[in-house]
């Protein structure tokens, strides 16, 4: 979807940036992990077919991507973006005759230990305010325990499951109140430019003369 091919968005622990090529390499390895394989019910891909993936996500209308960066480190321009990559969100809408539902697919792979509410909070609202969602889904394998507690939290509540694929089906319905409970003051999530932010990171330092 290249409605967020040139947004950044800046919570409090996580920065979200669009999905491009240079991501590529790093998150065709996470997905080479049997474990993520496991936990995201997906296929092993070649790199080039990663690559074709990635074109995909960017083109389609009906999937919005982000990649995770850790904040911290992205703050530090001496740390290649591609090391501060910890994981990624997508967001698909289901429903062509419904564009207020949307499938939503969180992934960390190397962000452990940390507050994963936090993590979720950015693409969520993004979602609610920017992309207009009001009832998101979530498909987690029956055995992901973490992460089926962690969307209960967001008031996400079971809708069914499939003894089949092994998985759980939630789904919540966004409203004024929910989002006062669920997160109260939003206005730490900040909306930047992409563009100018990678490329102010990557300009070269200049020592100040005297």
């Amino acid at each position: 979807m290249r409605i967020n091919e040139d947004i950044l968005l800046e919570g409090e622990k996580v920065v979200l940036v669009p999905y491009n090529a240079d991501h590529v390499p790093r998150y065709h390895q996470w997905m080479c992990s049997p474990e993520l394989q496991k936990l995201t019910a997906s296929e092993p891909l070649t790199l080039e077919q990663e690559y074709d993936m990635q074109r995909c996500w960017r083109e389609d209308d009906d999937k919005c991507t982000f990649i995770i960066l850790d904040k911290q480190k992205w703050a530090d321009p001496s740390i290649p973006e591609q090391e501060c990559m910890v994981g990624d969100v997508n967001i698909f809408l289901t429903d062509p005759s419904d564009p207020s539902l949307a499938e939503l697919e969180i992934m960390i792979a190397g962000y452990r230990g940390c507050n994963l509410l936090l993590v979720v909070t950015t693409p969520y609202m993004y979602s609610v305010h920017k992309l207009g969602i009001q009832k998101f889904e979530v498909k987690i394998g029956l055995d992901n325990k973490i992460s089926i507690a962690m969307f209960k939290k967001f008031h996400f509540r079971e809708l069914s499951i499939s003894e089949v694929f092994q998985e759980v089906t939630l789904g919540v319905t966004v409203n004024e109140a929910l989002q006062k409970h669920v997160f109260g003051n939003m206005d730490f999530m900040l909306q930047r430019e992409y563009g100018k932010a990678r490329d102010s990171r990557q300009a070269p330092f200049t020592p100040l003369s005297l």
